[in-house]
């Protein structure tokens, strides 16, 4: 199978702060240097784009130098963390932006979809911006004019279709552009996270879309996304990116099972401190300090067996006083991110002064949720639930990975069959047949 990209050793390298600061002088030693294929001189060395470091220059690394091949027809993802250089990587595929070292070939055209606002003109009607997207491609008016009705039934948007997109939500917009991406022909198919904007049911769509245009139509799907059980059931193919680095690459399955351990080392953990982590709500009256997931014999793991017991462990510190504390934790689906179960627990109502360290652990028996992998959030408030002493910590684990064992199979995803999320205890209490109810005669 031919490759249709090929990105060797790229680097992109961005400036913080203000934009033509340096004096004249500097800028045109630093185009000569360009012009004449030296490096900047200007150029601080070991810069790299890790958030939580304040670096010692004003550049930084967002990718550096990442390699990778993308095979004709194959789906393949993009995961990491916010910041680790996903975007950039997508402009630079799709030509909206250029790499500063290194190079990359892409071989047909590309059709991309990378934010909301991009791609339509925002004072056009959404009939309009299909003809001027298919234009781009290069694509005839006749080829776009066959496509029209399949773009406007899949987005959903017919009843506005004559409207500037402008007056567009959010979601209606990202419908229309990614059908608009999806049907007219591109070898090569980008998405970012825009998804994310579309309800539960579009995703699932988009989804199947996105399948069936690599397996029947034999094009390109790269897909970036923080939602791994979509990654996951989507594409063949996937990569880490972390601090501007590839970090792993190979089959899905592997990709994210590293994923997964490098978010546990890295996030939540005995060792971690928990209580440095910054996108944190609440005002800081109650911590977190660890979250640990555990099995019956309390051995720290995230992949269950279908209906096997699974213990919460967290550990929790007062940095004023507080009336009662309640643990919060729930399980979220991994496509829609909609709750699927709730619980509370009362840990202690009575007043709790500020410096109380504190631990819990939860036991839940008989998980009979069906195969899958499930985002864990994690939440402490006091007993009046009042926000500004609340902490949670919501994607930030390893998701909870259920697995069939010998009573179930791991269900494959098939977006047109509608599937439940728990198998609840039932048994048949009336099995008779009584002959003399019905009489079958052969016609």
């Amino acid at each position: 199978m031919n490759s249709v990209i090929k990105v060797e050793n790229l680097s992109k390298m961005y400036r913080l702060g203000l934009v033509g600061t340096r004096t004249i002088a500097e800028d045109l030693t630093r185009l000569w240097a360009k012009f004449t294929g030296k490096e900047d001189p200007y150029l601080k060395v070991g810069e790299t784009n890790v958030r939580a470091v304040k670096g010692r220059s004003d550049f930084v690394w967002a990718l550096k130098n990442v390699n990778f091949e993308v095979k004709d027809g194959e789906r393949f993802g993009i995961i990491g963390k916010n910041g680790a250089g996903k975007s950039t990587l997508l402009k630079i595929l799709s030509r909206v932006a250029s790499p500063t070292t290194g190079h990359i070939k892409v071989k047909g055209r590309v059709a991309s979809l990378l934010e909301v606002g991009t791609g339509f003109h925002p004072e056009l009607t959404g009939r309009d911006n299909i003809f001027l997207n298919g234009s781009i491609l290069g694509m005839s008016q006749d080829e776009i004019k066959s496509k029209f009705d399949s773009i406007v039934d899949f987005s959903g948007v017919e009843r506005y279709i004559d409207t500037p997109v402008k007056r567009y939500s959010s979601g209606m917009y990202v419908r229309l552009a990614f059908a608009v991406a999806a049907h007219l022909e591109p070898e090569i198919l980008i998405v970012d996270e825009v998804l994310a904007v579309g309800d539960a049911e579009f995703q699932k769509k988009c989804l199947g879309k996105m399948h069936d245009v690599s397996e029947k139509e034999g094009r390109t799907v790269i897909f970036v996304s923080h939602n791994l059980h979509a990654i996951k059931i989507l594409c063949q193919k996937t990569v880490i990116l972390n601090n501007g680095e590839l970090f792993a690459s190979g089959d899905t399955e592997e990709v994210l099972s590293m994923y997964h351990e490098l978010n546990r080392d890295v996030k939540i953990g005995a060792d971690t401190e928990v209580n440095n982590l910054n996108n944190r709500r609440g005002k800081g009256i109650i911590r977190f300090t660890s979250i640990d997931v555990m099995d019956y014999s309390g051995n720290s793991r995230y992949a269950f067996e279908y209906g096997e017991q699974v213990r919460f462990k967290v550990s929790y510190k007062t940095f004023k006083e507080m009336k009662g504390i309640t643990l919060t934790i729930a399980l979220m689906s991994g496509l829609s991110r909609e709750c699927l179960t709730l619980s509370h627990f009362e840990i202690t109502k009575h007043t709790v002064e500020a410096g109380t360290c504190g631990e819990a652990i939860v036991e839940f028996s008989d998980l009979n949720i069906k195969p899958g992998e499930y985002p864990l959030y994690f939440e402490l408030t006091d007993s009046l639930y009042n926000s500004d002493s609340k902490d949670v910590i919501d994607d930030l684990t390893a998701p909870l990975i259920i697995k069939g064992g010998d009573k179930l199979k791991d269900s494959d995803f098939d977006p047109g069959k509608p599937s439940g999320f728990f198998s609840t205890p039932s048994k048949l209490i009336l099995n008779e047949l009584n002959e003399n109810i019905m009489e079958v005669k052969n016609l």
